[in-house]
């Protein structure tokens, strides 16, 4: 075996550990976006809870009525201008509300939430009361909107005049408005109530409630509450944030020897960190290849030694 066969020879055995080490770039898949809850939306322009009583409350009867009532997640719009009962004024029906706009209005979808009420030019009636009033008013509407990234909004409007038993008051946001009629009754108004949270809003126009005792005569009395356009909303949830994919380490690093970017440190004598890396274990002797490269270095010292005895001895015979 001549020193050309050989030197190949070991250079093959040498590089078979090395290719092991060779470290495959990790492919990340591709983060999709994944959408959170449905928001929620809601709209009312007329919700009564009232409480009738008759002939001396020997009779009551539960006034609970809604007019244009709307919720989402499934869009949804109201229009309807009136709104009648039957069977607490003697049999005869009772127009509780008439109105020329009556609309309300709530949508849900991906980016937020909405609920919207418009009442214009509106008149609500109660038992007891079939001419006069309770409350007119010529336009209010309320507003709640929840986008996706931001603060949800709260607000409604009280346009024009507002009439309470035939006379026209002045509401005043900083409390309750109270009108008394004698003879007839009281009515306390809430003027624009708004409340939001991180997540929620929710608008009322006009909250009443109402004590009324037409000329005392226990005729009709009826007690409770009226609101006028409310509007509502939820945020649907954020979608979330994809994770960003890991970047592969590079072959041969390790915790001690790199400062950072996959940068390898050179190791010398005068290191006192951690153990050396795994490229050169194989020239200190502590990788688990060391035995098969100890094993092919010494089959590859026999075969030449043979082959210099087998030479001499040829030579020895010649001469």
């Amino acid at each position: 075996m001549n020193s050309n066969t050989f030197r190949l020879a070991a250079l093959a055995v040498a590089a078979g550990p090395v290719a092991l080490l060779a470290a495959v770039p990790a492919h990340a898949a591709p983060a999709t976006l994944t959408t959170g809850g449905e928001g929620r939306a809601s709209a009312v322009v007329l919700r009564t809870g009232l409480d009738v009583s008759l002939l001396n409350k020997s009779v009551q009867v539960p006034l609970k009525v809604t007019l244009n009532e709307v919720q989402a997640p499934a869009s949804a719009e109201k229009t309807a201008l009136s709104v009648n009962v039957d069977g607490v004024e003697g049999g005869a029906p009772v127009s509780v509300l008439r109105a020329d706009v009556a609309t309300a209005n709530a949508t849900v979808d991906e980016h937020g939430a909405e609920g919207y009420t418009n009442l214009a030019k509106a008149r609500i009636h109660v038992p007891g009361l079939p001419v006069l009033s309770l409350i007119e008013v010529e336009k209010v509407t309320s507003k709640a909107v929840c986008e996706v990234g931001r603060k949800p909004v709260a607000e409604s409007n009280v346009l024009g005049h507002v009439a309470v038993l035939g006379k026209k008051v002045t509401l005043s946001a900083g409390g309750p408005t109270r009108v008394a009629v004698p003879g007839v009754g009281e009515v306390s108004l809430d003027l624009s109530k708004t409340v939001t949270t991180e997540r929620t809003a929710a608008a009322t126009a006009l909250q009443l409630k109402v004590s009324v005792n037409p000329l005392n005569l226990n005729v009709a009395e009826v007690e409770g509450e009226v609101t006028l356009a409310e509007a509502t909303c939820e945020t649907p949830k954020a979608p979330k944030t994809p994770e960003e994919p890991k970047t592969p380490e590079e072959p041969g690093s390790t915790d001690g020897g790199s400062t950072g970017g996959g940068d390898v440190k050179t190791q010398t004598g005068s290191d006192t960190g951690t153990a050396p890396t795994e490229a050169n274990l194989a020239e200190t002797g502590g990788s688990s290849t060391t035995p098969y490269l100890a094993g092919g270095a010494a089959l590859l010292l026999a075969v030449g030694a043979g082959a210099t005895v087998l030479a001499r001895r040829r030579g020895s015979s010649r001469s």
